[in-house]
Formats: structure tokens, sequence, C-alpha cells
């Protein structure tokens, strides 16, 4: 199966995306791999990308979805991949959709995790590290940061919701329960009820 997972900070989607890609034997992809794997391993890419994040621009979706590309034609990706973070916007949406026809694949489902905004902000503004024997709060963390970020995902990759919805690939999950709930009603969204019951 290709599945994209969608979902705002803070919903699960890594702790997902990694219980899912295993029940289904696919590997979990994210760009941020992608990107660390691209740079460390100084490909052409990875160099185009790194002039940009190290003047701290976004990396243009050109080289965004060139990696993607590379990487979905590895041979473990054959049987099929989930991918968590991209695309980002309805532009790298269709970018992939046009990557994925050369490559003569198309996507099967596309999971989008649905949490309330307030659960959100609990959620994220509630985690804490360990610094010098206290626990903190981060920077990232703090409530009005955390609205912040959810607006930024309101307004760049809320709407690739309504665009996959309109291609008949969209499935919204409840993602408020315990982690087992949530996957469960993933995996009967995907068509695998009872795959996460065996973990």
């Amino acid at each position: 199966m290709r599945i994209v997972l969608l979902g705002p900070p803070g919903a699960g989607k890594g702790t997902q995306a990694q219980i899912i890609a295993g029940e289904l034997g696919v590997p979990a992809i994210s760009t941020g791999d992608i990107f660390r794997a691209n740079v460390s391993g100084q490909t052409d890419l990875g160099l185009k990308a790194k002039v940009y994040m190290d003047a701290g621009d976004l990396v243009p979706d050109e080289i965004t979805v060139a990696m993607v590309k590379d990487r979905l034609a590895e041979p473990d990706s054959k049987a099929g991949y989930l991918l968590d973070g991209f695309p980002r916007t309805i532009a790298q949406g269709e970018q992939l959709r046009g990557s994925l026809e050369q490559l003569g694949q198309r996507l099967d489902r596309v999971v989008e995790l649905v949490v309330e905004e307030e659960e959100l902000v609990r959620r994220l503004s509630g985690r804490r590290m360990l610094v010098g024997g206290e626990w903190v709060q981060r920077d990232d963390d703090k409530p009005e940061t955390v609205r912040r970020r959810l607006e930024v995902y309101r307004e760049q990759t809320a709407p690739l919701s309504g665009f996959y919805e309109r291609e008949g690939l969209l499935s919204r999950i409840d993602a408020i329960g315990t982690i087992e709930e949530v996957t469960a009603r993933v995996m009967t969204a995907l068509g695998q009820p009872g795959r996460s019951d065996d973990s």
C-alpha cells in the first residue's frame, strides 16, 4: 500500500507512522530523514538543499519532490510505503502525483489524523525536557508558539485534506484515544482490520 499520513502537530503522526508501517511491512518515510540522508551523503540534491537550509530558508518544492521521488524509487519501497510529513502543500501534492505517474505508481489512501485544536495545544504545551536536573518547557512548545504552528498548518497543509478528498483518497480518523485505539481505526480505514490486534 502507498499511503500519505496527514495531521497537525501533536496529532501523533510520528508514532502512528512507525506502527502502521510496521503492521503493513512497508517503510515509513519522512522528509526529515530524506533531507538528512541526502545532506550527509552529499548527493547533488543534498548539496542544493543544504544551501537553503544553511541560510534558514525553505528548500524549494522541486528539490524536495525530486528527493522524495528518488527515495520512492528505492527497492524497499516497491511493495509500498507510508509518507509522513509530505506533501505539505497542494503544490507538493500535485508534484507528487506527477512524480508517482512517472514511476508508474499512484497513492492508495490518504489518512488524516483529526484532533481538536485545544487538545493539540494541551498535548504540545504539556511537553517538557530535562535540563540540568530540572524539567523545563521548550520555547517551541509554549502555548502561543504552538498556536502559531497550528495556524501555519491550517494555512499551508490543511487544504490538502480537500485536495485528496476530491480525489477520493481521504479517510479522516479520530485521533483521540489510546495509541492502540487510533492504530485500530487507521487499520480499519485501510481495509486491514485486526492486523493491529497481534501487536
